[in-house]
């Protein structure tokens, strides 16, 4: 059980070194590696988190023996785990149903795929149990260069949009790491504790505040925070559907969690909203976001694109939630962090599965698709209904307790854009569902896609459902957005509010 918070990030990579070796001798067995090694990370964050709310005590471990603060100290209480079970577990339903779509996107280099899928998993459940805040920068650029390699697989357009994830994704990282030697500088420490501790002791000073104001402005590029959100739309858009249907679920969140443990475990309290006003900062971008984000996607025309806006719009009620950072605030943000994954995870699914089945992306060129590819459209009109937020999908409660917290600190306004951004998400993707059970369909199903590598049909070919083994990890994400709504009393009350 001490060994819990090594063993989450250490399977992936483990296998991140194996798979490349395999994809050269054995291809067949790169996907049950990578699987397995997926499937042991969330096996071991499940486990960590029923420890932890049995126990109620975080598990630590010192890597190397090296104790802290000398040494890199890897620490999973109620928060850490309830985060890495959410990665690992929608990352493990990602993984199996995109096992089509990766095998002709990948184009016979499936060992460099999955190596990369990897490495992009290890770096966010490491950014995530790491207790060191430069630990938490290597783990980042891992997560990071990962994620522009698999980006950069979307044809031409791809590699335009990784390069500028690239060169945004660069600055994000350094003025994080130009941060965390600001704090360094003050307190001569980067275990987390240690720095929380002193900070504490210490008289507030021009470099911690520099420092908060970078670190936030890093995380906040990562996090795809307006106006930091221009890698984002073309990044989801133009990506392979094996990779934005990873990425989009999980990538932003952990930018989101480790902001939320810079509040809770780094700076004092109150510091963060008195002395630098990073909360108001997040309220005000996080709100202009929220309803930028759905705005912008309502005039969308390409699904994959409309989603991607889409998730600036929950990111930026994110970042919201961190900003009134009351434990209801935090806990409705991370409460977010899981529904979202939750339910963008199923949406992009069932965009790629579009694409598989019918060749289509184009809003447009969905009509009657309910009636064909009836699974994949059921899944999509539930990640619609939670993502507007309508009882008892999980998508409903997150945004209620955001409301109750920004209500309690006389946030009035906080409510009105909340039920804004609602409504103006309900425009969009009513238009998807409308289009896709409500409009007479074609007679032939079919259209073609602007990304090469495309899992895709001839434009002649009729729609068809996509096999069993999509359709059934898209149906546990709906239902997961249904059954953790019904639940999300336990989650507040057993895993969010003891650790915060």
């Amino acid at each position: 059980m001490e060994q819990l918070p090594i063993l989450i990030p250490l399977p992936l990579l483990a296998a991140s070194l194996v798979v490349p070796l395999a994809g050269l001798w054995a291809p067949r067995a790169v996907f049950p590696i990578s699987v397995a090694a997926v499937a042991l990370s969330a096996a071991m964050s499940a486990l960590a988190l029923a420890e932890v709310v049995a126990g109620g005590e975080a598990l630590r471990y010192t890597l190397g023996g090296w104790a802290p603060p000398i040494g890199i100290e890897y620490v999973v209480d109620h928060v850490a785990a309830f985060v890495t079970a959410v990665i690992t577990g929608v990352a493990l339903l990602v993984v199996v149903a995109a096992r089509r779509a990766a095998a002709r996107e990948a184009a016979g280099r499936r060992g460099l795929f999955y190596a990369l899928v990897l490495l992009l998993l290890a770096g966010l459940t490491g950014m995530v149990v790491t207790g060191d805040l430069f630990n938490v920068f290597v783990f980042m650029e891992i997560s990071s260069l990962a994620a522009y390699a698999l980006v950069f697989r979307g044809g031409r357009a791809g590699m335009l949009a990784a390069y500028r994830y690239l060169i945004l994704g660069t600055v994000g990282g350094s003025f994080y790491l130009l941060g965390v030697a600001f704090l360094y500088f003050t307190t001569g420490t980067l275990n987390m504790t240690d720095m929380a501790r002193l900070l504490g002791e210490a008289e507030p000073n021009i470099s911690v505040a520099a420092g908060a104001a970078f670190i936030f402005a890093g995380l906040g590029m990562k996090m795809a925070l307006v106006p930091l959100h221009l890698w984002l739309p073309d990044a989801y858009t133009f990506a392979p559907s094996s990779v934005n249907s990873l990425i989009a679920p999980i990538m932003t969140k952990v930018g989101a969690y480790v902001m939320v443990r810079m509040f809770i475990s780094v700076f004092p309290e109150g510091y963060l909203a008195d002395e630098v006003p990073v909360s108001q900062a997040l309220i005000a971008l996080g709100l202009a976001g929220s309803v930028y984000g759905a705005y912008a996607a309502m005039g969308q025309r390409d699904l994959r694109r409309m989603l991607a806006y889409s998730s600036v719009s929950q990111l930026g009620l994110l970042a919201v939630g961190i900003g009134i950072a009351t434990p209801l605030g935090l806990a409705a943000a991370l409460l977010h962090v899981m529904n979202h994954a939750l339910m963008k995870g199923a949406l992009f699914l069932t965009a790629m599965s579009m694409r598989m089945g019918a060749g289509v992306s184009d809003v447009r060129m969905l009509a009657g698709l309910g009636r064909r590819m009836p699974a994949t459209s059921a899944v999509f009109a539930v990640g619609a209904v939670a993502m507007v937020g309508i009882p008892p999908t999980a998508g409903f409660f997150s945004k209620w307790y955001l409301s109750i917290a920004a209500i309690d600190e006389g946030l009035w306004f906080v409510l009105a854009v909340v039920l804004a951004s609602s409504l103006l998400s309900a425009v969009y993707l009513f238009r998807v569902i409308e289009r896709l059970y409500l409009a007479p369909a074609p007679a032939i199903a079919g259209g073609a896609d602007d990304a090469p590598n495309a899992a895709a049909p001839a434009q002649d070919a009729p729609a068809r459902e996509s096999p069993l083994d999509v359709t059934l990890p898209m149906a546990l994400l709906a239902l997961a957005t249904i059954v953790l709504g019904v639940l999300n009393v336990v989650v507040m009350e057993r895993v969010l509010e003891p650790g915060l």
